[in-house]
């Protein structure tokens, strides 16, 4: 037998073993954290300075921190729909996205079960918009969620509050006052989803879905893009089941609903289940915000 023909074929599996151990050491690793852990939140913020790999959305924090703190900053725009802010998809396809809130904190860390299992057991995508908080009481359920190719998950900030430069004020709830404190809100719970999933969300709505203008450009410096609605849903899950009904048939080509999955004693599972039939009837398709491009 010839020894070089065996020689050859050992030296290359040698090669190919210690290349394969080379590219498994240098793969970014996404930390684990436990199911019991009471503390998430504050184990995100650190993942910020540890020395695990992180997606450039992640690194750009300082990068914007550094660029917007030292600015004089004057907003003159505070509502829903100031400059930079995507309330549409860009198509004139019937195509609707449903979009669900999940606020956390006093304002419900409950979970819709039936409107959830609705969605999955008709197969209708939705996207959802979820806090920190609602995640700190719900991880088991927020995991579920985010292996479910249906659900695309989002973020809806750290402590679900208006997003300003000046503390602004809406529905009661007082906004963010500064950069820092605008970027501490859109970024505390993105640490957190990516620790948690693997994946970075690629847009934010605010809690109450208030903004400036200005707020909304350094959401956009992090890398997300902020949406909102052309549909009211479920009004914050105040709406009866017939007024969600009657809101989502209004939907036109392109329409992003708003609506809510913490309120599991509101109308709006039943409002959405009346009328998911009717507007498939209608000739709608439902998708997620990542399918298509958004408009204003």
């Amino acid at each position: 037998m010839n020894r070089k023909l065996i020689l050859i074929p050992v030296s290359l599996l040698l090669i190919f073993v210690l290349l394969n151990t080379l590219i498994k050491e240098t793969k970014p690793v996404i930390p684990i954290l436990e199911a019991n852990d009471s503390i998430l939140l504050d184990k995100s913020r650190a993942f910020l300075h540890s020395d695990i790999p992180q997606p450039n959305p992640i690194k750009k924090e300082i990068e914007v921190r550094s660029n917007w703190e030292n600015k004089v900053l004057q907003p003159t725009q505070w509502g829903e729909s100031v400059t930079g802010v995507m309330n549409r998809i860009n198509t004139d396809e019937k195509f609707i996205a449903l979009t669900f809130d999940a606020c956390g904190g006093p304002y419900g860390n409950g979970l819709d079960e039936k409107l959830i299992n609705y969605l999955r057991e008709e197969n209708i995508p939705a996207t959802l918009f979820i806090n920190a908080r609602w995640i700190q009481e719900n991880k088991e359920e927020f995991i579920s969620l985010s292996e479910d190719p249906l659900f695309d998950i989002e973020n809806h900030g750290t402590e679900h509050r208006p997003l300003s430069l000046n503390g602004g004020t809406a529905w009661g709830i007082k906004g963010t006052s500064g950069v820092g404190e605008v970027i501490d809100e859109v970024m505390g719970n993105q640490h957190l989803i990516y620790s948690l999933t693997g994946d970075t969300p690629k847009f934010f709505r605010s809690g109450t879905a208030f903004y400036d203008e200005i707020a909304v450009q350094i959401v956009e410096d992090l890398g997300l893009t902020v949406v909102n609605y052309d549909i009211l849903g479920d009004a914050g899950a105040t709406f009866t089941s017939d007024q969600v009904k009657n809101s989502l048939l209004n939907a036109k080509p392109g329409s992003i609903a708003l609506l809510h999955m913490n309120q599991p004693t509101s109308g709006t599972a039943k409002g959405v289940m009346d009328a998911v039939p009717e507007l498939i009837n209608r000739g709608f398709q439902f998708v997620t915000l990542r399918d298509y491009p958004l408009t204003k």
